[in-house]
């Protein structure tokens, strides 16, 4: 795992940590993505957080917060003791669940109910579109989300629109998968006009060239299935469905910050 990988893991422990709270395991599949998005892919920095013509990231799954926040660090937007002082006190700005109120610029969305990042995104990219900014919208979501009909209502308006400068990338680490079978993602994606792309999550490679790919221009808008794995870095999370929602206190951390350095 690279180096970036395991630093962006070990900062997410630690504020989960210092708040007792968070879904490490949910945290730790989708970081990877996240991090080729802001470092290798979107037109976006701390200087530009605010710019019409920025590209955009929601953050639909928002249990995947502390994910963000790592990564918002690393590219100088925010400040790691700062956000550990008050994570999750009361009235923070840094709250596990995104808060597009407490910010100007730097995080998009209000994140929480499940199924909602995503018709938040189609309506940026289809208001984008009357603009004609050049500006993207990538949303992140998770497998189960579309559990959820808005899911469905808007992935129809993202293909009736002809949105492709809209990005939904699913976090498929079978969190839904091994309790319900919810046929292929791929073909009702497809079925439903948009160009689908299948990629190894973890792999930031290969995701890169598929990042590239959904740059296209053609009239279609573009899904990424990420295949992940709960707590990947992570030996103990990845066999423990525990960390699903459970915060390390000090023995803990220490241990699992050296399992994903050793990882």
């Amino acid at each position: 795992m690279k180096m970036i990988a395991k630093k962006l893991r070990q900062d997410a422990l630690y504020l989960s940590h210092k708040c007792q709270d968070g879904n490490l395991q949910s945290v730790f599949s989708c970081l990877d993505v996240m991090w080729v998005l802001y470092d290798k892919i979107m037109n976006w920095s701390p200087q530009k957080a605010t710019d019409e013509d920025r590209d955009f990231f929601i953050i639909s799954k928002g249990q995947a917060t502390l994910a963000l926040y790592p990564i918002l660090i690393e590219k100088g937007m925010f400040n790691l003791e700062e956000i550990a002082s008050e994570i999750g006190t009361f009235n923070s700005r840094y709250c596990i669940q995104t808060d597009l109120t407490k910010f100007n610029g730097g995080i998009e969305n209000n994140a929480g109910s499940l199924g909602h990042g995503y018709p938040f995104a189609t309506g940026i990219a289809l208001a984008n579109k009357i603009k004609k900014s050049p500006s993207r919208v990538y949303v992140l979501v998770g497998d189960g989300e579309f559990c959820e009909g808005t899911m469905w209502e808007a992935s129809i308006l993202a293909s009736a629109k002809k949105l492709d400068n809209l990005c939904v990338i699913i976090d498929d680490n079978n969190s839904v998968g091994a309790m319900v079978d919810m046929g292929s993602m791929e073909e009702k994606l497809t079925s439903f006009g948009f160009d689908v792309f299948v990629v190894d999550g973890h792999n930031m490679e290969a995701l890169a060239k598929v990042f590239q790919k959904v740059k296209i221009e053609n009239g279609r808008p573009k899904a990424v299935i990420a295949k992940t794995i709960r707590g990947y870095g992570s030996k103990t999370m990845m066999a423990e469905d525990i960390w699903f929602h459970k915060a390390p206190n000090q023995e803990e951390l220490d241990m699992l910050c050296k399992e994903v350095e050793e990882f």
